[in-house]
C-alpha cells in the first residue's frame, strides 16, 4: 500500500508538468503567430499565409491541452483486473 501514494504523486508531478509545459508552449506559439502576422503585413498582405502556421501549430496545442487537462488515464481498477483474472482461472 506503500506504493499507491508515489504513484499518485508522480501521477500529479507529471501532470503538473505537463500544464506548465503546455502554458510555456502556448505563449510560445502566440509569439510566434504574432510575428509572422506582422512580416505578412510589412511585406504587403495578400493572402493570408500566417493560416498556415496558426493552423499547423493549433494542432499541437490542442494535443498538448488534451494532455494536460484532459481526463486522466487512470488504468483498470482492481476489480476489472480480478474480474479479467478470473476468466483464466476457468
Amino acid at each position: 500500500m506503500a506504493e499507491q501514494p508515489d504513484k499518485a504523486h508522480q501521477a500529479a508531478a507529471e501532470r503538473l508538468n505537463s500544464q506548465r509545459a503546455f502554458w510555456r508552449a502556448l505563449g510560445g506559439f502566440v509569439l510566434i503567430w504574432i510575428v509572422c502576422t506582422i512580416i505578412w503585413a510589412i511585406t504587403g498582405g495578400g493572402m493570408f499565409w500566417p493560416i498556415w502556421v496558426i493552423f499547423g501549430t493549433g494542432i499541437a496545442t490542442l494535443f498538448m491541452a488534451w494532455n494536460a487537462f484532459g481526463p486522466r488515464d487512470t488504468g483498470p481498477s482492481q476489480a476489472q483486473v480480478d474480474e479479467e483474472a478470473k476468466k483464466f482461472d476457468n
